[in-house]
Parts: structure tokens; C-alpha cells; sequence
């Protein structure tokens, strides 16, 4: 299932060169590779992945209404990518376990993660971050690329103990230029491990295009490690789903590691920080905005007959109710005072950090009285 090399010359070739099922009118495509493994997929769950996809933008736009307000500090939007997350999450099993970037919102929200989760650590609140062993994903990773290290040095551990598991790691294609990305796929080919690398080729790593990352497809570097790979349309919520089946049998199967190259589009900004119009061509955005993930699996099920009025109300319903639990997670957050921090340092009290505390209380000082 490895691709063709072929240099990528714009981003109507890249996406040529990618598997699909469905085609951006929602129209199913005949796919001998990828159809088997999404056979069993009826109406009611594509509805459902659907209702997935639509609450994650919600919560999205959400997360990112809330750091204009001044509620969180950074948001890193996944508008575009909805398909990739969804798909490819919703086939883990929920023994898998996932080491994440931090765009990965629609991978906590499939793993059942609560609205307080999605926005804890960008507020910067104690603990910062969902539970671990609940979702069975690895804390957020914002060094670029970390997460793929530690997915692999999981997956060694679940060969030594034989466990029924699979190691998941996402990551971005301005990531996969990263020395920890190439280092962790040699470790896993070479003591072949169950861990699936997945690529979210969004086309730009802040405000450097992917054809300067990379001038064949991503998906082709992971042969040349002894991983298969296979390249879907990132926008193919199906294919991103029958990809990551292929993936995990084959992780599961103790066949080794699997690589997926999702060719995607981050609709929004890197983060809240960033300003895209400063480095983007806006017809290359209204040309992905017309690829629509969303768009794309409502149109393959109003084809189908199997998508109307109610279906529509029942998700709008439920992508409101996901964007008032997120607010009100936000706003009813209790932030702890600021020298609580040297709480629970250590045990036993300690004169060196009993002087930074002394040092920092003094600095808060020196700011009362400003507005």
C-alpha cells in the first residue's frame, strides 16, 4: 500500500495522489484497498460520524471565541482536519493508546473526553490537562514531535508484556521533518513494535508550506524505514477510518509499525497567535474550503437518502448544548492563588524555596494597585 513517488507540484496533484472513498460532492468512489475495511460501516454510523465531525468544529470555534475573550491564553484550531481526527480515532479499540500533538481536540473528543478537558490547559489551570488512564491518551505534546518517542517506547512495552494494545501518535507534516520523528520510526522498525504513526499533513507547519518540508509525499519516507504507508485524503472522513483499520490489524497482527499520511488542510491559523494572511494565498483557502470534510459526508448521506430535517436539528442540538458546556467549564474554572504554586514541592519545608516564594510575593506586589 506504499505510494508512488511523485514530486508534488500543487496542491490539486497532492491531493491526486491520494487514496479516497469519497469524492469532495460526496460521491462513493469504488476502492479495492480501502473499501474492504469499512464494509461493515452503515448509514447510522456515518450520521454519527457526521455528528462528530459537526460538534468538533463547534467546540473549536468555541475554544477559539474564548481566547478572544481573554478566557484562555492559546487555542490551537482543528477547523479543516475534522475528518482525520474523527475517522481515524473512532477506529481505535479502547485499549489503544494515543500520544497526541496539541491540535489533537478531535481525538480527546472521541476518546470521551469531558468539555473541561479541552480547555484546561490552555487556561493554564492546576493540573492542566485530562486524566491520562481515563481517555488512555498521553498528556498534550507541545515540543514538536516528543509524542512519536514516547508512542514508541509505549508500544516496546506492550510487546514485552504481549498486550492486546496499539500505540497511536499524531503529529503534523512540519513535525515529521523533526530528528525525534525519523528516530522513533527506526526504533520501531527495527524491534517492530505495535505503534501507528499518523501524519496530519495540514500543507503548513506555521507559515512554512509542505512542499518546502517535503518534495515527494510524506507517506513515502516511511518505507525507506521498513513501515508500510498508505496516503488517504485527510478530508474523507471514510478513508481516514478504513486507513487506520488497515493500520491496527496490522500493528495488532505483531506485523510491526504502519504509517498514515492524512492530506488535509488546517483551515484556521497555527494557533490563536498566528495571522495566516500574512504567508496564504486566499484562493488556495476558498479552494479547501470547497473539500469540506463536513460538507462531503452530508452530501454522500443525502445521496443516500438517509439524512434530513431532524437528523440536521438533533446535530445542531448537540453541537450548542457541546459549546455551552465548553463556556461554562471555562468560566467556572477556580484558579489558584498565584504563590500556591511552591505548594507540594516538597515534603518537608526548604529555605531555598521558601526564598523564591518570598522573591515571587514581592514581585506580585509590586502589581497591586494596577488596574
Amino acid at each position: 500500500m506504499s505510494p508512488q513517488l511523485t514530486p508534488i507540484a500543487d496542491t490539486a496533484q497532492d491531493l491526486e495522489l491520494s487514496e479516497r472513498i469519497l469524492a469532495p460532492d460526496g460521491t462513493r468512489i469504488a476502492n479495492p484497498r480501502l473499501d474492504p475495511f469499512v464494509a461493515d460501516v452503515a448509514p447510522e454510523q456515518l450520521r454519527g460520524l457526521l455528528r462528530d465531525m459537526t460538534v468538533l468544529r463547534r467546540i473549536d470555534a468555541e475554544g477559539i471565541a474564548l481566547q478572544r475573550q481573554g478566557q484562555l491564553g492559546l487555542w490551537a484550531p482543528c477547523n479543516g482536519q475534522e475528518a482525520t481526527q474523527i475517522g481515524t480515532a473512532r477506529a481505535l479499540a479502547a485499549q489503544d493508546y494515543v500520544f497526541p500533538s496539541y491540535r489533537e481536540t478531535g481525538v480527546i473528543f472521541a476518546r470521551g473526553g469531558y468539555a473541561s478537558d479541552f480547555v484546561r490547559a490552555w487556561r493554564g489551570e492546576e493540573g492542566s490537562s485530562y486524566d491520562p488512564r481515563e481517555l488512555r491518551i498521553a498528556p498534550v505534546q507541545i515540543i514538536i514531535g516528543a509524542q512519536t518517542l514516547h508512542a514508541v517506547g509505549y508500544a516496546m512495552g506492550i510487546k514485552h508484556e504481549g498486550a492486546d494494545e496499539v500505540a497511536v501518535t499524531y503529529f503534523g507534516d512540519g513535525a515529521s521533518s523533526q530528528g525525534d520523528v525519523n528516530e522513533a520510526m527506526v526504533f520501531a522498525a527495527s524491534y517492530e513494535v505495535p505503534v501507528v504513526f499518523v501524519c496530519q499533513n495540514n500543507h503548513w507547519a506555521i507559515s512554512e508550506p509542505v512542499a518546502v518540508q517535503s518534495q515527494f509525499p510524506i507517506a513515502g519516507r516511511a518505507p525507506g524505514f521498513g513501515i508500510p504507508s498508505v496516503r488517504v485524503d485527510g478530508n474523507d472522513v471514510l478513508a481516514c477510518m478504513a486507513a487506520m483499520r488497515w493500520a491496527l490489524e496490522h500493528a495488532r497482527a505483531g506485523k510491526g509499525p504502519a504509517f498514515i499520511e492524512a492530506v488535509t488542510y488546517r483551515m484556521g491559523p497555527h494557533t490563536t497567535a498566528d495571522d495566516p494572511i500574512r504567508y496564504r494565498d486566499p484562493e488556495e483557502v476558498e479552494s479547501w474550503r470547497r473539500r469540506d470534510p463536513i460538507a462531503r459526508l452530508e452530501a454522500h448521506l443525502r445521496g443516500l437518502g438517509a439524512f434530513g430535517d431532524e437528523h440536521a436539528a438533533e446535530i445542531g442540538a448537540a453541537a450548542d448544548a457541546a459549546a455551552r458546556d465548553l463556556r461554562a467549564a471555562c468560566l467556572g474554572m477556580v484558579t489558584r492563588p498565584p504563590l500556591a504554586v511552591f505548594d507540594g514541592v516538597y515534603a518537608e519545608p526548604h529555605t531555598g524555596l521558601q526564598r523564591q516564594r518570598d522573591e515571587y510575593a514581592a514581585y506580585l506586589a509590586a502589581f497591586e494597585g494596577e488596574a
